[in-house]
């Protein structure tokens, strides 16, 4: 989805830094659950360094799974936004943020002392895991030490810099006492402010006027839930039906575990499933060469029992069930890892099946 240029910089500056956190620090009574689970007491400023003295990027920036945060924007509709943390591998948390035109995903990275902004993806739609991506040239959101005064260049020559540590920030969820950090660009400066064990509770841009995200809900244990049409054969009238489903997902969850179960449920008695129970999903991925690559167990194939128009219409809603998902045409059906092959049906090394809506309700 095309947006204009203010549009992509809003974006970018507002969902750079959004981040999952453990809880909230305390100028005024928040709700129990987003109350602080780590201890800050050990956090002290350092008055004449201008310094959180013991404090580390994850006392500011900390990662956790299964949170859903909410912004609330003012100066631009797309400034309201969600995130949600789709994995969590070590040092590494992928966040997907949601503004309603469109979902982003980011990997951040907390090593060496500084916050790592690792990847950064525009119209990702689809679960896919991009924690391994490696990066030499890491943009640094966050840097030790924590100290007023503390700056380092970005990549196209803008100033980032710590210019306050106690700065009082108050937020449609709560009051905060936060880090300021301050990009100078050719045509714009960005606010970012972060709180102990929230992560960053308000973003500010000034260019042409302000546009502005502010921390307004937090909850835990909310899982990432998507809309997904599937598609599944009737044998009787050879036409494919739609159903959709809404599909859950947690931090860390396998995306072609959630598929192979829902692929195993029929959601009617009219329709019949597309896979057996004892079929597993060995591998699902959206390939460089925007291509969806699935490989199958061989129950797959030995226990379908079905004719070739019926076995022709199963793979045709498998195709269209994930094309749909990756927004793609074409989908590589493999059986441990060969070329698809029923005896019926075979398919030569790279040949892919191709969506088509056609006998479709």
């Amino acid at each position: 989805m095309k947006k204009n240029i203010r549009v992509i910089l809003v974006i970018v500056t507002f969902v750079l830094l959004t981040g999952c956190s453990k809880g909230i620090t305390v100028k005024t009574k928040v709700p129990d659950n987003a109350k602080p689970k780590v201890d800050i007491s050990n956090l002290k400023v350092d008055n004449s360094k201008g310094a959180v003295a013991t404090a580390k990027i994850g006392d500011y920036y900390p990662f956790e799974k299964s949170l859903k945060y909410m912004y609330a924007g003012e100066g631009n509709e797309y400034a309201t936004y969600s995130v949600f943390v789709d994995y969590l591998r070590g040092n590494r948390q992928q966040i997907r943020i949601d503004n309603g035109g469109s979902e982003l995903v980011k990997v951040l990275e907390n090593k060496d002392g500084e916050l790592r902004l690792i990847l950064s993806k525009g119209e990702i739609y689809y679960r896919e895991d991009f924690t391994s991506q490696i990066n030499d040239k890491p943009e640094i959101l966050l840097k030790e030490p924590l100290t007023k005064g503390n700056s380092w260049t970005l990549k196209d020559g803008s100033k980032r810099s710590i210019t306050n540590v106690k700065v009082a920030i108050k937020t449609p969820l709560a009051s905060y006492e936060c880090i300021e950090v301050t990009t100078v660009r050719k045509d714009s400066t960005d606010k970012d402010y972060y709180a102990a064990n929230v992560g960053l509770v308000k973003t500010l841009f000034t260019s042409n006027g302000e546009v502005s995200s502010s921390l307004s809900k937090m909850e835990k244990k909310v899982p990432f839930v998507q809309t997904v049409r599937f598609y599944y054969p009737n044998g009787n009238d050879s036409v494919n039906y739609i159903t959709e489903k809404k599909l859950s997902f947690d931090t860390n969850d396998i995306t072609r575990k959630i598929f192979e179960k829902n692929f195993k449920e029929v959601p009617s008695k009219n329709v019949g499933r597309l896979i057996s129970p004892n079929t597993t999903i060995k591998s699902l991925y959206l390939n460089k060469d925007n291509m969806v690559y699935l490989d199958f167990s061989k129950e797959f194939t030995q226990e379908m029992n079905a004719g070739s128009g019926y076995e022709s219409q199963i793979l045709q809603c498998i195709t269209n069930t994930l094309g749909d998902y990756y927004m793609v045409k074409k989908v590589y059906i493999t059986v441990e890892g060969k070329p698809y092959s029923s005896g019926l049906i075979l398919m030569k090394k790279g040949e892919a099946f191709i969506v088509d809506y056609k006998n479709t309700k």
